[in-house]
């Protein structure tokens, strides 16, 4: 049971993902590239960027040895193919149970046990969309709904009562 909740949970993670890469896709070089004016740190291009190239990271810390982790940079006509190609690949580890079982070295001087990072990037990804929701609000743009009630109701898993 515990494996099909945490399959769910990146499948959602997923699905929010690439909702927020296509909404945004959408939008102007000037929207994407606006400074905000907020406690929000970076512009919506720069702020999908690096949640794209850390998923993308964290899939690394999981799946390579520490002297086979590089960083590449990611260009932004990248993005929805990083994110789907990681996304799917974090979830492929956790349906087939392959995550690693011992603590994992990372390339910053630690030792992290694999469900950490899972947390992190649940966690890291939740925050950054909500930023970008954030920015696109106050570009007078629509925030997504993103959160599990919204993915309940894109799975059929939220449905009414019929009367």
């Amino acid at each position: 049971m515990s494996n099909e909740v945490l399959a769910k949970l990146f499948e959602h993670n997923n699905w929010a993902n690439m909702q927020m890469i296509q909404a945004c896709s959408a939008l102007s070089d000037e929207q994407l590239d606006t400074e905000p004016h907020s406690a929000t740190k970076g512009t919506i291009r720069q702020t999908l960027l690096h949640l794209v190239s850390s998923q993308r990271g964290y899939l690394a810390l999981l799946t390579l040895p520490v002297e086979e982790r590089k960083k590449a940079p990611l260009d932004f006509a990248e993005l929805k193919e990083v994110a789907q190609s990681s996304g799917e690949a974090l979830l492929d580890l956790i349906r087939k149970e392959e995550l690693p079982r011992n603590r994992l070295r990372t390339t910053d001087g630690y030792y992290v046990e694999p469900w950490v990072v899972l947390l992190q990037i649940i966690n890291h990804a939740t925050e950054h969309r909500e930023q970008v929701n954030s920015m696109r609000s106050a570009l007078g743009l629509a925030p997504l709904d993103q959160d599990g009630w919204s993915y309940g109701e894109f799975t059929n898993s939220l449905v009414p009562i019929s009367k």
